[in-house]
């Protein structure tokens, strides 16, 4: 997945904004942008458990 982050100049200063698929998310800091990056990452990353065909039938 591309994940991009760039500055936004506002009325009200700069802030950072995150953008990925068709979605785009602002925040305060470039930390804070970073910080929601790598938990985004952390996600997409990690180990997913496909339900089982009764799980399926049941939802």
């Amino acid at each position: 997945m591309n994940i991009r982050i760039q500055p936004l100049q506002k009325a009200a200063g700069v802030c950072w904004q995150v953008r990925f698929a068709s979605h785009s998310v602002t925040f305060r800091s470039e930390a804070e942008a970073r910080q929601f990056v790598a938990t985004l990452e952390a996600r997409l990353q990690a180990p997913h458990q496909w339900p089982s065909q009764t799980q399926r039938a049941a939802g």
